[in-house]
């Protein structure tokens, strides 16, 4: 591994308020590194810290192995030192410079072949026709290509994107948002990315770096993060999520799609299982084939959304005997599948769950 950026027990307070507490991460050369959590969880601090916007408080900073940042002795080497490449949420172009000087601003020696760079960057991005264009008549899709060149045409160590994609509406968001990616994996830069939408963490990042009030409360590749969440706050924020509550009995938890293990959590004690709405297969035949690993249980519909490319359903289905800590006999399920399914209301369904997307976790 080729470390591009590597943050150690950083710790930063603004007044009393602590905003990261003792944080690590790494961000690995030729990788997307992707900070998600909510509002006000510290990862726009860190990243701020990262380009030495912020003087470090407590930890050490090291781009490409060299300190850059040091709490104990004060170290804060400049933004303009560090090697880095900064693309603000709000791009930051200079609205008195056309799109091909502003690309060219951070270079010191504006070399045939960094000209090169730029002309064929220019192209890669689909904004060359615009580039004596001035960003003021440019779309928020254009704006954003063109920052993008400007904080990787001085050839950046590591390249830090705070939620670069967030003024973007949502069909021209993907769109800008593959090109991106694509563009980024032929320079292979170190890449430090912050959002707060798992669906762009998921789709953009090699590596996710979960944050909550502070602290990194999980780290792996999407695939770990989404399927092997370490807490109900993480499986959360992948998605909304139905919640089935109750008491730890025999080592394992009743549901309306069976008991499911819990061997962490001692008997007795309360405990959720969580299964995510896409986690839940429905089908209008009774007779419908299901794996010999899941247990099927009837519903009835109560209401149908249709979204587009998935339909929403809201399923009552009985509660279990010694399932759930309300008194209540029956529950409301909220199922997403794909494509378009509008049952009527009242129409009886087979539902049952998918294994890899129910999670059990200690009830706080």
């Amino acid at each position: 591994m080729t470390t591009g950026l590597m943050m150690e027990r950083i710790r930063h307070a603004f007044g009393a308020t602590e905003v990261l507490k003792d944080v690590s991460i790494v961000a690995e050369a030729g990788k997307l590194t992707c900070l998600l959590g909510p509002s006000g969880c510290g990862k726009t601090t860190l990243l701020r810290l990262a380009a030495g916007l912020e003087k470090v408080q407590d930890g050490q900073i090291y781009l490409q192995g060299r300190m850059v940042g040091d709490g104990k002795t004060g170290l804060c080497l400049a933004p303009e030192k560090r090697g880095i490449g900064l693309m603000f949420q709000d791009y930051a172009l200079f609205p008195h410079l056309n799109v091909y000087e502003n690309i060219a601003f951070g270079i010191r020696n504006l070399t045939p072949e960094r000209r090169t760079w730029i002309d064929a960057g220019l192209e890669r991005m689909g904004v060359a026709k615009h580039r004596n264009s001035y960003p003021h008549v440019l779309s928020g899709g254009q704006q954003q290509r063109v920052a993008l060149l400007r904080a990787l045409a001085p050839e950046p160590e590591i390249l830090l994107l705070d939620e670069p994609f967030s003024g973007l509406d949502v069909t021209r968001r993907a769109q800008v948002r593959e090109d991106t990616l694509n563009f980024l994996k032929e320079c292979g830069v170190a890449v430090l990315m912050v959002t707060h939408d798992p669906e762009e963490a998921m789709f953009m990042a090699d590596h996710i770096v979960v944050m909550k009030s502070g602290k990194v409360v999980q780290a792996g590749t999407p695939v770990q993060t989404y399927f092997h969440p370490v807490s109900a706050f993480v499986a959360e924020l992948f998605g909304a999520m139905n919640h089935f509550e109750g008491v730890v009995e025999k080592g394992q938890l009743e549901t309306p799609f069976g008991a499911f293990p819990i061997p962490s959590i001692p008997d007795g004690e309360p405990a959720q299982v969580l299964v995510r709405m896409e986690g839940i297969n429905v089908s209008l035949d009774a007779h419908h084939t299901v794996p010999s690993t899941c247990r099927t249980t009837t519903g009835h519909v109560v209401d149908t959304y249709l979204l587009g490319r998935s339909s929403h359903l809201h399923i009552r289905v009985p509660r279990t005997p010694g399932q759930g800590l309300s008194d209540d006999n029956e529950i409301i399920l909220h199922v997403r599948v794909p494509g378009v399914m509008k049952p009527e209301p009242g129409a009886t369904v087979t539902v049952w769950a998918d294994p890899k997307q129910v999670f059990a976790f200690a009830l706080s």
